[in-house]
């Protein structure tokens, strides 16, 4: 099991990351990842590490299910120290946090589910990362950390780093009885949406309330490969204190990544998205009651679903157009490495 002085070890590291200053997104990605490679058996590496180009690298999910990497459960306690040190390149404080309370509540789930047939395992050790490509600054390559409800998908490359599909799930979002009771997780994704929805007055509530049965989950989910079109009101013509909330909601998502990548993203979502950004709700308004809401722009999506499990059981994702695995990042490196000899194509 993860010791509590394995969380608070790494929980350092990830402070110490987002402090530093002078060194870029992608020297710090790849020196974390080169010395967790370092450490790794030749057994080990076999099952961690993967080309860029290897197909794995798409395939993502959020369910429990038999998955490719190198499982924490597999490792010794130094390796997931500087696994963990990896992950810290990658998000906030707050998404680190959120990140192993994710991987922690398979716990909570697994004694909820206790003398059940017919249940997945749960077992906060298997969360499995992967090493796309040859980590180095200014190359091009990518990494993983996935689980169940938990998938988080890197690319660098001399151009910069995306982040996403970037997806986390809880059940139970409140955890309602035992030692951890009144743990609540993707709290802050659901209230804000909520306030949002609230806020809107009759007449935008006609645009951005959608009719018909709330989805069961996240529709922008890993078979998709085609994201949802925008729905709903406009938030350009939303007064300026609900555009103010509907950019909240929309920090909230990006601020679970390190601050250098979550500014960077919200500087090109104002800058060339805001305007055509809609949100639109589904289900019932009130806390325990299904809902649905999406807020989605020209290429970036934010998606919250909380239907299952009696509304207790939410999943959040967010995806891009262009950035999931990086796809804008490579086409350069995607169209050097298969020109001809000479350069010419």
């Amino acid at each position: 099991m993860i010791s509590p002085r394995w969380i608070l070890t790494t929980f350092a590291l990830v402070c110490s990351a987002s402090l530093a200053g002078a060194s870029t997104v992608q020297t710090e990605m790849a020196s974390a990842a080169q010395r967790f490679l370092v450490t790794l058996s030749p057994e080990q590496t076999a099952k961690a590490v993967f080309s860029l180009e290897d197909a794995e690298r798409k395939n993502w999910h959020f369910i429990p299910r038999v998955r490719l990497g190198l499982p924490l459960k597999e490792m010794t306690p130094e390796q997931r120290l500087v696994a963990q040190a990896l992950l810290a390149t990658g998000l906030s404080s707050q998404g680190y946090s959120k990140a192993l309370t994710v991987m922690s509540l398979e716990a909570v789930l697994a004694e909820l589910e206790k003398g059940q047939t017919g249940k997945a395992v749960r077992d906060p050790e298997m969360y499995f990362f992967s090493v796309f490509g040859t980590p180095k600054d200014g190359t091009a390559w990518g990494w993983r950390l996935e689980g169940h409800h938990l998938s988080l998908n890197f690319t660098c490359s001399g151009k910069g780093t995306t982040s996403t599909p970037s997806f986390f799930g809880t059940n139970p979002g409140e955890v309602r009885q035992g030692p951890r009771m009144g743990l609540r997780l993707l709290e802050r994704e659901e209230e804000l949406g909520r306030a949002l929805v609230k806020s809107l007055n009759e007449e935008q509530k006609k645009t951005a309330v959608l009719g018909g049965e709330v989805p069961k989950d996240i529709l922008n989910d890993p078979k998709r490969t085609e994201l949802t079109s925008g729905e709903g009101v406009l938030v350009s013509s939303l007064s300026a204190p609900q555009q103010e909330m509907a950019a909240q909601l929309v920090r909230e998502y990006l601020g679970t990544h390190r601050p250098e990548v979550a500014a960077n993203e919200w500087d090109r979502i104002k800058s060339a998205e805001w305007d055509q950004t809609r949100f639109c709700w589904m289900g019932g308004f009130e806390p325990g009651v299904g809902h649905y809401y999406r807020i989605q722009g020209a290429n970036f999506v934010m998606e919250y679903d909380n239907t299952q499990n009696g509304a207790n059981h939410p999943h959040a994702v967010w995806r891009d157009r262009v950035g999931d695995f990086g796809m804008d990042l490579l086409k350069e490196h995607y169209q050097a490495s298969h020109a001809p000899a000479g350069g010419k194509k």
